[in-house]
This record gives structure tokens, C-alpha cells and sequence, in this order.
């Protein structure tokens, strides 16, 4: 769906982006992660046919973002970090105007204004003014009049920003059931906390430059591999040198707390069963969880 092939920017005092190479398949949540200064907006301009690469291809849908810019603005839809609304217009006639706006036809504008505040939970606030809404609502708006047009990608810069948990809930539910619709999303943002429930890829820039292995599968929530959860009951000082013997890992240990390691595809009631045996009292037992943190800084160390 989204194809970007040696990507070079240039400001006039400095290298943006150095060779940036990636692609995303259709219906992918990409998070687009790096500290502040990474050049992840930059290339989301570059993508949205905003602004032009110095050097390299980018293509959305099968179209070129330089010899077909309009093409690609009609293909997806882009919300930048600062964004605003009319604030003056009611949110029937913000869509309706960003509808006409993105090549929708007037007879068709209406219809596709009210679809898309259906799928943002906006149709019990169509005559209110958008000036009224409060952070969370505008945000929703916003959204929608990226999406007025039905794109088939969708790029978002930093959408959680200044939204309370509750709204952050909400945005986080939408872009579920928009990439459950078909639609590619990549969404930008250094806080890892903000992509944890909805990231399906993982691209991470450091630098204006792809780092480590490139696209690669976010946590999700995925077993990470032999690794257990595991709390005990007085665990001894010696707690390492006890699971060592046994054939077991402890790779961090924060009070009663531990992440323990078997060797891989080892049965977990066995490796239960080795606890109770050597002595240890197990008072919880789980297989961890691979956090979109977890896939982050495992890349950063590579």
C-alpha cells in the first residue's frame, strides 16, 4: 500500500531524512517511533505529497507522491500535529466543506459528511459548533474530515497528544475498527504507551535514518518467547543460584517480583513444577507479554 524507497530531505542547513526505505501492506497500524527531532514528521510530509524528497520514490495506492501529488491527496488522508477547525462552522458544515474540499461531489457531500461522524461517534453533535467541542471531540473531528473521502491510508502525527485517558480510549478504538475496515494507518508518536493497544508494525527512526532491522512486527501483547512472570512468596537471596540449578534464568528480579527464563518450548506446568520442586513458594505464574516497549528497546540494543 505505502512504498517509500531511498528517501532523502534536505533543509537548507541540514539532512532531514538519509535513505529511508520501508513499505506497509494494506490494513497495517505502522507506529512510527524515535525521539523528538527524528525526522518522523518529516517523512509523513514527504509521504502525505506535501513535501517533495530531495532523493527516492514514495508511493501510496500505486501512486507517485511527485508525479502525482492530487492523486495521492485523494488516496489518503494526513492530520498533521497542530491542526485546527472552523471554529465558527458547525461540524455538519466542517465536513461538508472538507468533503467538497478533498474532490467529494456536492450531491454526494452531505452523505459523506454524516458517514463519516458516524464513524468518529460524532452524529449526536452535527449542529454543534465546532468551537464548542471540547479537546477530545475536536480531535474527533479532525479525524473525520481527514477521512470524509474514504482514503484507503491514513497518516496521523502525535493524535494522542493532549488528550485525557477517556479520549485517548476512544482514539484508540477508532483506529481499531478503521484498519479492521481495510484502511493503513500510520500513526506517529514518541510515547510508546500511545500505540501499545492498536500497532500492528513497528518503524523506528533515529536520526532522519531507519534503525535496526526496519518494519517489524510491534509487541501486541505476544508471548515473548520462554519468558515467565513470576512472584514468590519470601524469596531468598539467593533466588538466581536456586533457579540456576534448575536450568532457569532470572533475568530481573524487583522485590517479590522476577522475569525468569526457561530454555525455548519448555512446557510451563513443567517449568511450574520445577519451581514447587526445588523448594521455591510460587505465588503468581504467567507467560510474559512482548510490549511494543519490549520490541523498542530490543532494536535500540541491536
Amino acid at each position: 500500500m505505502i512504498e517509500v524507497s531511498g528517501v532523502v530531505y534536505d533543509y537548507p542547513s541540514q539532512r532531514a531524512l538519509h535513505g529511508v526505505s520501508f513499505s506497509v501492506e494494506r490494513g497495517a497500524v505502522l507506529a512510527l517511533v524515535g525521539p523528538n527531532g527524528a525526522g518522523k514528521t518529516t517523512l509523513l510530509r514527504c509521504i502525505a505529497a506535501l513535501d517533495a524528497p530531495t532523493e527516492g520514490k514514495i508511493t501510496v495506492a500505486g501512486l507517485d507522491t511527485q508525479t502525482d501529488p492530487r492523486g495521492v491527496h485523494a488516496a489518503l488522508g494526513y492530520l498533521p500535529d497542530f491542526f485546527g477547525v472552523y471554529e465558527e462552522l458547525s461540524v455538519r458544515r466542517c465536513l461538508v466543506y472538507a468533503a467538497r474540499s478533498r474532490g467529494v461531489a456536492e450531491a454526494e457531500a452531505a452523505r459523506a459528511a454524516e458517514e463519516a461522524a458516524a464513524r468518529v461517534q460524532l452524529s449526536d453533535r452535527l449542529e454543534a459548533r465546532a468551537g464548542e467541542l471540547s479537546r477530545g471531540l475536536r480531535q474527533r473531528l479532525a479525524i473525520a474530515q481527514t477521512i470524509v473521502h474514504k482514503p484507503k491510508a491514513l497518516l496521523l502525527d502525535e493524535p494522542a497528544a493532549g488528550l485525557d485517558p477517556e479520549a485517548r480510549r476512544s482514539l484508540s478504538e477508532l483506529i481499531l475498527r478503521l484498519s479492521a475496515e481495510g484502511m493503513t494507518i500510520i500513526v506517529s508518536s514518541h510515547i510508546l504507551a500511545e500505540l501499545e493497544d492498536y500497532s500492528t508494525r513497528m518503524l523506528m527512526i533515529r536520526e532522519g535514518r531507519v534503525a535496526a532491522g526496519g518494519v517489524v512486527a510491534a509487541g501486541g501483547g505476544a508471548r515473548d518467547g520462554a519468558r515467565i512472570q513470576a512472584s514468590f512468596v519470601d524469596p531468598p537471596d539467593n533466588l538466581a543460584e536456586r533457579l540456576a540449578a534448575i536450568g532457569i534464568k532470572l533475568e530481573r528480579r524487583e522485590g517479590d517480583e522476577a522475569l525468569i527464563a526457561a530454555e525455548e518450548g519448555a512446557d510451563d506446568a513443567e517449568v511450574l513444577s520445577r519451581l514447587v520442586a526445588a523448594g521455591l513458594k510460587v505465588r503468581a505464574f504467567q507467560p510474559a507479554r512482548r510490549t511494543l516497549e519490549d520490541a523498542y528497546l530490543d532494536e535500540v540494543r541491536r
